[in-house]
């Protein structure tokens, strides 16, 4: 027999790709190929590529899309640490995710090795992996913990947070902040400026490899549910957004972008025919006509939906019913999904809307399944707890295979629906747009009702990030072989526009960190003032800066360039015309500084004289639909935080509450009438009387308008134009036949050097910004005592302000140094602290009007605000951003709560979702923890642990049962 074997014939039929992994395979070490085999499937290139990285001894930055396997790298940097003998960390940016995270890797690697820390849990912390927020490192590194010592690998998964505008700097802190030797595997989205990321972090952690995947492992496909059909978004049915082969971005699909669907285009076609013209639809609120809106917007597409069809047929035929929409998923076999709507209320009206149309999901056994689900994670909740929480309603819709999923559901309810979903038994999810971040909940297809969203200030199309965000939890790896992304068809929406969202890769990532003081004091403490200015100089938002400087100081030269080259078009034989373009320039400034500063005048001035109105008054709205003479019925003053809002009965018998938008200038009180002591807007003989004396009133006085036109120019500014104008006449090239030739010339160069001197200005601001901003923190720090005046110590009160962690961590030491919270009862002071830390949404003031609880409260809150304002002036006076105003929309709840009261009183009091009360419960927990800590030794630090023990119960100290058995294939393949 040969010595050389024969091929297998078996080997031979393998394709070249198949053939090139097991090639890869036969060369990973040794290492590798051990953790490999622990996993069902092949490793990706990516993550092989990635992971041998790791093993190098380099840092990694891994940049894939939601669901193709990133984790897998920092789960092999846990293997190495283990193997080695080192400590790893495991950091994420919400507990969910860390209870998460904790729970995979006790199954892989035992109890004993896997420890967890977040602000509620404290398991097993010395072990060689322990699991923790990123917060939790932060501290510990500032703390200098013995717990950092033989530190090897930290892993920060979904580091693409360090964007978020509240929490983002504390990533940054922990890449600067720990030491040289450890390892930093960095698992991020896919963004659009991965690149620059990597560069910096490679410049601050030393050598950091950059690995980037547009690839996704199950192919993504886009549709548009149209009534009942379902449309493919591109014609020839190609996957797209980042989705391998054959999508737009990668391959040849970069070369064209797929055509959208024709028969899309027809539908929008036939409904832009059927829907009335838009300068022929209702006016808005503003009076000025709808916008164009490319997506849509309002409950079915603002006020495109509104708009007349001419066939009602046509509206029944393109919008969607929620109960249509699940029917056409589930016969297009695309359940399991997620619908995403970007309202809390929305999603519980939608479970609503299916409980009411008797629609059912499951079978028998599964509706078992899930009420064994509901009840072990509910199991320690009391049935009175269980009634406020409105728990029959929750399991009526849970075991149907309905449920909605978002921040102000109770976390044991989130527990139970994340359970469900995953093991496959619930078939629909109402979410809002937090569940695509983090949460391991993949789904077969994920639904758009809208691609408009409110922002915090307006409602807006969403970015073509958000839609990559959203839709990538489509397609369950080792589960579907495709994913399916569906948008509503809303009246209005543009197909091309959908089309774009989803092939489009731009989802940078900008860097949102900024020095606090917490952050100023534990640096100088931990290695003095100039190290820690130099730190802050190798933030990646400081990168950003200077970057962003090379572009502007480009700019600053071209428009020289052209700025010469204006100049000699705009010469002229009969003098300096630049000098006379200059003149003319200088009027049109002054001008316009005027308008400016005559403008914030009146607006300041209107803001006093609204608050001096009284009931009865008769006034003159200068602004606005309403424009004209008024009698004011309530005054609207709410105190100095707000502006008033008078509600007035127009000349015409309208009443309308106005705002300052009808206000540019002081309204003028022209006389008084009395209106009726139970006068009511709704009682319309009422209504009719006081018209009726407006008018009488307003024969009598026949008020001149042009008393009450405003004045157009200040004296000084009209002088000074005055002279200028002067000035141009008298100049020999005032006579030019050519000048208005050679002033446009001119005037675009005068343009160009305005952009040269802001440019300018953005430079010096961005060079050293953040270093800047740390000297003038230090400014404040050293005028409140927290550092020496040598800059370079901290004092004892800087110490204790370094264990505040809270947004206004500043006011909190000055209280606690004033002595505001001596004295106070637990309730009161759990009610006080809250206020430091609360920030309401801007839907709780629409339901009730926040209180404190007691007159000793009040007390306590008036110095407390009082200190707040001297910080404020602190800040203004070195020119840096204000903290925000203390909150006490939580303050009555949280006294409630310390004080014992029962849950269901508790919410229907204050009007609070199980999840927002629970969430800000455990954050006045968590602040009260940190007060005890500041404080030291005394009867503070003792009240503020009664705070803590006191609101440590029932529903916040709940932590729900653990499933018997191995782990569910679900969440092990979804990698």
């Amino acid at each position: 027999m040969s010595a050389i074997e024969e091929p297998d014939p078996a080997l031979d039929r393998r394709s070249p790709a198949d053939a090139y992994a097991a090639f890869r395979a036969g060369q990973m070490s040794r290492s590798l190929t051990n953790f490999a085999e622990a996993y069902g499937f092949a490793f990706d290139p990516y993550q092989r590529e990635a992971c041998e990285y790791v093993e190098a001894g380099s840092g990694v930055l891994v940049a894939a899309p939601t669901g193709a396997g990133k984790t897998i790298v920092g789960e092999y940097a846990v293997f190495l640490a283990l193997e080695q003998g080192r400590k790893a960390f495991y950091t994420t940016p919400i507990k969910a995710l860390s209870n998460q995270k904790y729970a995979d890797l006790v199954r892989r690697h035992g109890a004993d090795k896997v420890g967890l820390l977040t602000g509620d849990s404290s398991i097993n912390s010395e072990a060689p992996v322990v699991v923790m927020t990123t917060e939790v490192l932060r501290n510990m590194i500032y703390a200098g913990s013995s717990t950092l010592a033989n530190l090897g690998y930290v892993v920060m998964d979904e580091v693409h947070y360090l964007a978020d505008r509240f929490r983002g700097a504390v990533w940054e802190e922990v890449i600067i902040g720990l030491a040289d030797s450890v390892q930093v595997v960095a698992l991020s989205a896919t963004v659009s400026n991965a690149e620059e990321f990597g560069d910096w972090l490679n410049e601050v952690r030393g050598e950091v490899k950059i690995v980037v995947s547009e690839r996704r492992p199950v192919p993504l496909y886009q549709h548009v549910l149209v009534g009942k059909k379902l449309y493919d978004l591109f014609a020839g049915v190609a996957p797209t957004a980042i989705t391998g082969d054959r999508g737009p971005s990668s391959g040849a699909g970069r070369e064209r972008r797929p055509e959208v669907n024709p028969a899309l285009t027809k539908v929008a076609q036939q409904e832009s025919r059927s829907v009335r013209d838009d300068s022929r639809r209702p006016r808005g609120r503003s009076g000025k006509g709808k916008r164009s809106v490319s997506f849509g917007s309002g409950r079915y597409g603002g006020a495109a939906h509104r708009s007349n069809f001419e066939d009602r047929g046509d509206r029944r035929r393109v919008t969607t019913s929620r109960y249509d929409m699940v029917d056409a998923l589930e016969r297009a076999n695309l359940l399991p999904a997620i619908v995403f709507i970007f309202s809390r209320a929305g999603c519980d009206g939608a479970v609503r809307q299916l409980l009411s149309s008797r629609l059912t999901l499951t079978n028998a056994t599964e509706r078992a399944e899930l009420s064994e689900i509901a009840e072990r994670h509910t199991a320690g909740l009391t049935s009175a707890d269980k009634q406020a929480l409105g728990y029959a309603t929750f399991t009526e819709a849970l075991v149907r295979g309905i449920a909605a999923h978002h921040a102000g559901l109770l976390p044991a309810f989130k527990e139970c629906v994340e359970e469900a979903f995953v093991k496959g038994l619930v078939k629909i999810v109402f979410a809002t747009e937090t569940l695509a971040l983090g949460i391991n909940m993949p789904a077969r297809s994920v639904v758009l009702e809208k691609l408009v969203k409110f922002n915090g200030e307006t409602h807006a199309d969403i970015t073509p990030g958000e839609y990559t965000q959203l839709t990538g939890r489509a397609g369950r790896r080792g589960i579907d072989v495709e994913g399916h992304a569906v948008v509503l068809w809303q009246p209005g929406l543009d197909p091309r526009a959908v089309a774009g969202l989803a092939s489009r890769r731009t989802y940078p990532l900008n860097s949102s960190f900024a020095p606090t003081y917490n952050m100023a004091v534990n640096l100088v403490g931990a290695v003095g003032r100039e190290r820690a200015r130099t730190l802050l100089e190798q933030s990646f938002a400081q990168y950003q800066s200077d970057r962003s400087v090379v572009g502007l100081a480009r700019k600053v030269a071209r428009n020289n360039s052209e700025i010469t080259e204006l100049f000699e078009r705009a010469s002229c034989d009969r003098g300096d015309f630049v000098e006379y373009a200059k003149l003319r320039d200088e009027i049109s400034r002054v001008e316009a500084e005027a308008a400016r500063d005559r403008k914030l005048n009146r607006q300041s001035e209107a803001i006093a004289a609204l608050q001096q109105v009284q009931r009865g008054d008769i006034i003159r709205i200068p602004a606005g639909r309403s424009t004209g003479w008024a009698v004011v019925v309530d005054p609207g003053v709410a105190g100095h935080r707000q502006a008033p809002q008078p509600q007035v009965e127009t000349e015409d018998g309208q009443v309308r509450r106005l705002g300052m938008v009808d206000f540019p200038t002081p309204p003028p009180v022209v006389g008084r009438i009395k209106v009726p002591k139970h006068y009511h807007p709704k009682d319309k003989q009422t209504v009719r009387n006081l018209r009726a004396a407006l008018e009488s009133r307003l024969r009598e006085l026949d008020p001149d308008l042009e008393l009450y036109r405003p004045a157009t120019m200040d004296p000084e500014a009209a002088r000074r134009v005055a002279e200028l104008r002067a000035q141009l006449e008298a100049h020999p090239c005032h006579n030019c036949p050519d000048r208005e030739t050679h002033a446009r010339f001119a005037a675009q160069a005068i343009r160009l050097q305005r952009e040269n001197d802001q440019a300018d200005r953005q430079m010096a601001r961005r060079t050293s910004t953040i270093a800047n901003q740390f000297d003038k923190i230090c400014q404040v720090l050293t005028s409140f005592g927290y550092l020496d005046q040598d800059r370079d110590r901290v004092t004892d009160e800087g110490r204790m302000l370094a264990r505040i962690y809270a947004e206004l961590d500043l006011v909190t030491a000055e209280c606690i140094r004033a002595g505001v919270f001596d004295g106070l009862e637990v309730p009161q002071l759990a009610a006080v602290l809250s206020t430091l830390i609360y920030e309401s949404r801007r839907s709780d003031h629409d339901r009730f009007r926040p209180q404190l609880p007691d007159r000793r409260s009040e007390d306590a809150m008036v110095v407390l605000r009082r200190v707040w304002r001297e910080v404020s002036l602190a800040e203004r006076d070195v020119r840096i951003e204000r903290g925000p105003e203390p909150d006490i929309g939580f303050a009555r709840a949280a006294f409630s709560w310390a004080a014992g009261w029962p849950l269901g009183q508790v919410l229907q009091d204050n009007d609070l979702t199980a999840g927002d009360f629970v969430r800000w419960v455990r954050q006045v927990i968590d602040f009260a923890g940190q007060i005890a800590d500041a404080a030291g030794a005394g009867a503070l630090r003792d009240q503020a642990r009664r705070v803590v023990s006191s609101m440590r119960r029932g529903v916040i100290d709940f932590v729900p049962d653990e499933p018997d058995g191995a782990p569910d294939p679900y969440v092990a393949d979804d990698r």
